[in-house]
């Protein structure tokens, strides 16, 4: 066996070699590329070094940079979130390499029940995309549900440590995005805060003012704690006013899916501190399950087919609003032409789906013409704006269903977090990520925003977090047991 010395004595023969080589054959051949590999092997163990041993620091820029992040298209097919998608992969590929080398340093988050939900749902997906119609297509959403979740899902409670990291994590989100909010409500201002110049301000950072407030809704949880948290008065007056900014650019972001997720945080509050939340889900899937059942039969739906030419874009957010409570709204009108569309499809393959990432290309010839609105068109590739739904279509029946139970597993966690720690951080850090998750529910029924870098993001690193609590619930039952 050769010692270390002898090794790093035949490293520069090795390379001489190699560049002797790969000189050699781009001569033969006439091809310059063939000079990059000797480069390659002397500067890619460093790059690849520098990038495992500082996965942490991507990690919190990765967090940072969340807000800011745009869509960034490099073909008419491929596109990515940039620069948060790049650094999800980097770190992907830094923590596979941990992996290997060190398998026993994830060994306790292995050892989480919420793991085994995952698992399970990135294996269905996995069958799924094998019978799929956009086989493509269903790879690549394979590929970054993976790059998602390993960073956000595996890293996140390693550095999860104590106290100081969650604040910190509370910190890298909500001062970016409250730079975020600040250009936008002073862009939007120079438009008087109309309703129709809302989508000009929200980008580059947000494709529209749904993803925009999407993200802004779930994020007030997180400052509220940071400002309940703050001992020092001078600061929590600055947390309040950064409290009522966000605020204010709610308001002005005039999304009714947001508004109603931030109206139904109090009951989430209320079911969680009353331990009620398996109780409600229950009830929930059971009136769902009764009222398609009501909808379907005799096709009594097609009761609630719009007027085509009643169906209108507001620019008014009064009338707007007015819209929607009288089913005028082309929004929703359209919303129920491509529900009537995904249920069709879901009865025609229940198993296994169309394939992830499949419904754009395949719902047209599902929709009904009583349904169809002046948007059916559909310029801007949207899906069915509703995430469990779009599950069922693309994943099939048994791809909700694992849904399902990963989403309650989660729900349920934290509800069992909140009244197993002893200390009052860590019980309202529960609290808070269940109620981040109720909204992130709240405004997947009538979106489908799992799939976008924000608030899925968001999504699986609540899932992080909520492991990273039951790591810290085990030191903190074993230090009461000592």
């Amino acid at each position: 066996m050769r010692s270390p010395v002898q090794r790093y004595q035949l490293q520069p023969l090795f390379a001489s070699l190699l560049f002797f080589v790969s000189g050699t054959l781009s001569i033969l051949q006439q091809e310059a590329g063939w000079l990059v590999i000797p480069f390659v092997w002397v500067v890619l163990p460093g790059i690849i070094q520098l990038i495992t041993n500082r996965t942490e620091d991507l990690y919190w820029l990765m967090l940072i940079l969340l807000p800011f992040s745009t869509e960034l298209n490099i073909t008419d097919s491929l596109g990515m979130d940039f620069p948060d998608e790049l650094l999800l992969m980097i770190i992907t590929a830094a923590t596979i390499a941990k992996m290997i080398h060190h398998p026993l340093l994830f060994y306790p988050v292995y050892r989480s029940p919420l793991l085994l939900f995952i698992i399970l749902h990135l294996c269905w997906i996995a069958c799924s995309a094998g019978f799929s119609t956009e086989p493509l297509l269903s790879a690549k959403f394979l590929l970054a549900k993976i790059w998602y979740i390993i960073p956000l899902v595996l890293v996140t409670p390693l550095l999860l440590r104590n106290m100081q990291h969650y604040s910190r994590l509370a910190f890298c989100l909500l001062i970016p995005m409250l730079l975020v909010i600040i250009q936008t409500l002073v862009r939007h201002g120079f438009y008087g805060f109309e309703f129709a110049a809302i989508n000009k301000t929200v980008g580059p950072f947000f494709r529209n003012h749904v993803n925009y407030s999407a993200m802004l809704v779930c994020l007030l949880p997180a400052e509220w704690a940071v400002w309940h948290f703050t001992k020092t008065t001078a600061y929590r007056k600055w947390i309040a006013v950064a409290l009522g900014i966000a605020l204010a650019g709610l308001a002005t972001a005039y999304s009714r899916g947001a508004w109603l997720a931030l109206l139904s945080a109090p009951l989430a509050v209320w079911l969680f501190r009353k331990k009620r939340i398996g109780s409600f889900l229950i009830a929930a899937v059971a009136a769902t399950s009764l009222f398609l059942a009501v909808l379907i039969s005799n096709n009594n739906y097609l009761r609630f087919a719009p007027d085509h030419d009643r169906t209108i874009f507001h620019t008014n957010f009064r009338e707007h609003l007015g819209a929607t409570i009288t089913f005028k709204d082309v929004s929703n009108a359209e919303r129920f032409h491509r529900w009537v569309a995904g249920i069709r499809m879901v009865a025609e393959r229940p198993l296994t789906g169309f394939g992830p990432n499949s419904f754009y290309n395949q719902y047209r010839p599902h929709t009904v013409a009583a349904f169809r609105t002046w948007v059916s068109n559909n310029p801007e590739h949207s899906t069915v704006h509703n995430y469990f739904l779009l599950t069922a279509v693309e994943q099939g029946i048994p791809g909700l269903a694992i849904l399902l139970l990963l989403w309650s597993a989660l729900l349920l966690t934290a509800q069992k977090l909140y009244y197993a720690f002893q200390g009052s951080f860590y019980r309202t850090v529960a609290l808070i990520t269940g109620v981040v998750l109720w909204m992130i529910t709240v405004i997947n029924l009538t979106s489908d925003m799992i799939e976008t870098d924000k608030i899925g993001g968001l999504f699986w690193l609540c899932a992080g977090i909520l492991i990273g609590l039951q790591l810290k619930l085990k030191e903190e039952q074993s230090s009461l047991a000592v």
